[in-house]
């Protein structure tokens, strides 16, 4: 319980950052933002998995969240793109 408790949490502040650094306005709301969040750490996590070979999920780290705020930028520009 506590796991899901955190996911939403982390994709909530994920979200949010993604919102602030977006160049140009981005309306969502409370739940977009969390599903924004947690889509961005999993587009980051899976091309991280992907680049170096290793298992899906192995831990937080800052460049990590960093990824997962980059990846949740991609996705709000495919969003906007498409």
């Amino acid at each position: 319980m506590f796991n899901l408790i955190s996911i939403v949490i982390t994709g909530f502040f994920v979200g949010l950052l993604a919102e602030i650094l977006y160049p140009g306005p981005v309306d969502l709301g409370f739940v977009k933002t969390v599903l924004l969040g947690i889509g961005g750490s999993i587009v980051a996590g899976v091309f991280a998995s992907w680049r170096s070979g290793s298992t899906f999920g192995e831990g937080v780290n800052r460049a990590g969240c960093l990824a997962s705020v980059l990846g949740a930028l991609l996705l709000i520009w495919l969003g906007r793109h498409w």
